[in-house]
């Protein structure tokens, strides 16, 4: 049955407030998922504050019209669109997509064609390199672990330097009691 005139009103309504909430949007062709498959993928992005969102793609154009963003007509998207939004942080959606399409059953089965990132549209190839990128908890860690290596250094230099003296005089005690 389709959609009243005032059904439609309200899910874009809705898609707009998503959009105006989300920090990264991704596009999806997802032709080959299963409902299984469609369920799975939203745990997961649920798991990391992200949203699968699917509507027709004239509700996209409309949600995202006055957002004004050169390059970008969902129109022209070939198959069935889904939207990743991503409210938490920008790169998740990207990464959870391309770790949950590199699975060996669900090759082929979803793809990227698209994104949008800070007001700007990306390609699929530069979604696909998005999903390649370290999360934040990893680059966070290799701060820390670069911050922390001229102080571990220097602590085990000073280390070094008391064990010396130590065998050093640990070495004149023997000497003194023969």
């Amino acid at each position: 049955m389709p959609k009243t005139r005032e059904q439609k009103k309200v899910i874009l309504d809705e898609l707009v407030d998503k959009i105006a909430k989300a920090k990264s949007i991704i596009f999806t062709r997802y032709n080959g998922l299963t409902v299984k498959d469609n369920e799975e993928l939203r745990g997961k992005l649920r798991q990391e504050n992200n949203e699968y969102y699917v509507a027709k793609k004239t509700l996209f154009s409309l949600a995202l019209k006055d957002k004004a963003i050169v390059g970008l007509d969902i129109r022209k998207f070939v198959g069935q669109v889904a939207a990743v939004l991503g409210y938490s942080d920008e790169v998740s959606p990207a990464k959870i997509v391309g770790q949950f399409k590199k699975a060996k059953e669900k090759e082929g089965k979803i793809e990227f064609i698209g994104g949008i990132l800070e007001g700007k549209y990306l390609d699929a190839i530069e979604v696909a390199n998005l999903a390649e990128l370290p999360s934040k908890q990893e680059l966070y860690a290799k701060i820390v672990g670069s911050i922390n290596a001229p102080v571990s250094g220097l602590v085990n230099v000073l280390a070094g330097n008391f064990k010396k003296l130590v065998y050093a005089l640990s070495a004149i005690k023997e000497k003194k009691q023969v």
